[in-house]
């Protein structure tokens, strides 16, 4: 029997060279899917779960993994989380597993940080992202994991609309009681790095799907070291004010598609990482050919879509097509620093539809935050082939804040068919930056104003083929 099935169609990438992202990325992302068979099913009750919201799972959910083991090389197995509210510490996936919600079933993150064990720091981050050392593990967490799907017993039907309200049933919901997290990072008193509600390492064929997110302690959905990652009909939810709450954050990962989903949070919506200074230039594992599209939400303290300022092992052929933003303190933003290293390069953004937006497009090279005092500081990245065209936003405040760094301008920064309304007397502020631009209003800075030449801009023109194959 074919245990992958929920992969049935990847992306396999028949070229090489600079251009190595997918114009089938669409429907690469179409043909992955969480409707895979398992064989062999069991319900978390039938290993002593009460889904009361008091009582401690933990246990339970552990127990119930363990067991359905053995049925790994059998077809796989489904662990059923029925209706009710059931409280856990962080629990570990294995290979060859569906985790299946039902549309009133509530997993609920506990409040005690003893039930979130301790755990290494990434090897491209050197430390926890928070504080030195070691952190928290995720509430559900996996590494080293084969063919694994999270989803909600029923599709969300998306309205993408802004400001409408979103309708979340036939959605499970994983609720990680964030707010004790926040207080504590507010309060300095945390003792590791802050959780994630999902976070799955160094995996290969994952599906998250139809399943709504709440209160994380720290980003929401983390797929790091991956590859063959599908983020599907996901909604994720936060206070405006909560900090660090991001989204989705591919991280060192590959083959990645994101669609589909509505978030509202304190942070960036969507925001892809490559890992931390010099180490992550050591580590080496760059995050590309991702594709991210039909994305709604509201970023109160980040952006909709944003890169970096991780960036050290490298991003690159990123695709991003039908976004709609309000309520956000950036629509796109591309974040790095002196010292990170790395390259950010061949990324496409079109179709992009923002309101109340206080900066439209931002890039800046003095982002800051460094894992500690051994990074080089004449370590420079290189930001280059970054096309953003057909915006449109109504009540922006600035149009574009694009800072380069002296000595390593970022090039070949192409915008066309960009229409803005602001509000903002000097709309553009530009410095060691090169590129061009085409339909650009208001009028784009002085670096920009050469006339847009396809050859040097990275344009769906440069996105080549693939082959698509069935796994075995």
């Amino acid at each position: 029997m074919k245990t992958s099935a929920v992969l049935r169609i990847l992306l396999v990438l028949a070229t090489v060279g600079q251009f190595l992202w997918t114009a089938m990325a669409s429907s690469y992302c179409k043909e992955m899917g969480s409707s895979t068979y398992r064989p062999h099913s069991v319900t978390v009750t039938e290993f002593g779960a009460v889904g009361d919201g008091v009582t401690l799972n933990t246990k339970a959910f552990q127990n119930a993994i363990f067991y359905l083991h053995s049925f790994a090389d059998k077809g796989g197995a489904q662990l059923f989380v029925p209706a009710g509210k059931w409280l856990t510490g962080s629990f570990s996936l294995i290979s060859h597993l569906t985790l299946s919600l039902d549309e009133d079933a509530v997993i609920i993150g506990s409040k005690d940080p003893a039930d979130w064990p301790i755990i290494d720091p990434l090897p491209s981050y050197g430390r926890g992202r928070e504080l030195p050392g070691a952190r928290h593990q995720s509430l559900i967490h996996g590494s080293n994991l084969t063919d694994v799907i999270i989803t909600g017993e029923h599709t969300l039907r998306m309205k993408f609309v802004p400001r409408l309200s979103i309708n979340e049933s036939g959605n499970g919901t994983v609720n990680g009681q964030g707010s004790v997290w926040w207080d504590w990072f507010r309060n300095n008193t945390l003792d590791y790095t802050r959780p994630h509600l999902i976070e799955l390492m160094y995996s290969t064929g994952v599906v998250i799907s139809n399943l709504t997110f709440t209160d994380s302690p720290f980003w929401a959905i983390h797929p790091v070291y991956c590859s063959q990652v599908l983020i599907q009909n996901v909604t994720i939810l936060a206070p405006s004010d909560s900090p660090n709450t991001d989204g989705i954050d591919p991280d060192s990962s590959n083959n990645v598609c994101i669609e589909d989903c509505y978030i509202n949070t304190g942070d960036d919506l969507i925001v892809i990482k490559s890992g931390w200074d010099e180490y992550g230039i050591a580590f080496a594992h760059p995050s590309s050919n991702i594709s991210i599209r039909h994305i709604v939400g509201a970023a109160h303290s980040g952006a909709g879509i944003a890169i970096g300022s991780e960036m050290s092992g490298g991003i690159s052929n990123v695709q991003v097509d039908g976004i709609s933003l309000f309520d956000s303190l950036y629509g796109i933003r591309i974040k790095t620093s002196p010292g990170r290293g790395g390259y950010v390069k061949y990324i496409h953004i079109s179709n992009v539809v923002m309101s109340s937006v206080k900066t439209a497009i931002g890039i800046t090279g003095q982002y800051g935050e460094h894992p500690d005092d051994n990074y080089d500081p004449n370590t420079l990245p290189t930001i280059d082939m970054i096309t953003i065209e057909d915006i449109v936003g109504t009540d922006i405040n600035v149009a574009g804040f694009l800072q380069g760094i002296q000595g390593a301008n970022f090039s070949n920064i192409c915008l066309s068919n960009v229409d803005l309304s602001v509000n903002s007397k000097s709309p553009w502020n530009c410095s060691y930056i090169e590129g061009f631009s085409n339909s650009v209003s208001p009028e784009s800075c002085e670096a920009l104003k050469n006339p847009y030449q396809a050859s040097l801009c990275y344009t769906t023109e440069h996105l080549e083929h693939c082959n698509l194959v069935q796994i075995l």
